[in-house]
């Protein structure tokens, strides 16, 4: 199958972003929560009361379960923030 993930649909170029201080694939045009769920992470941060694991839920800005740090910019929406070639990303889970 390649890089498709839908007949029709063509993935954009490769890219490495960095996550937590290591290398992760991803993709031009896709959404920081796609690679990092792609890439086999499913907790992004946790709540400060209970300490539960949040990661990505509603996949469209609302619900703000998938917050990360983004080349250093706090509280940056996961799944609303497309990748970029070498795009620092640090998530509360580390």
């Amino acid at each position: 199958m390649g890089a498709r993930r839908i007949e029709g649909i063509e993935r954009g170029a490769p890219i490495t972003i960095t996550v937590n201080g290591q290398p992760v694939p991803a993709y031009a045009g896709e959404s920081i929560a796609a690679a990092l769920m792609a890439a086999g992470w499913r907790a992004f941060r946790r709540t400060e009361t209970g300490h539960a694991p949040r990661g990505f839920f509603c996949g469209m800005g609302i619900c703000f379960d998938c917050l990360v740090t983004v080349d250093g910019a706090p509280n940056v929406r996961s799944c609303m923030t497309e990748v970029h070639e070498g795009c620092v990303i640090q998530t509360a889970e580390t």
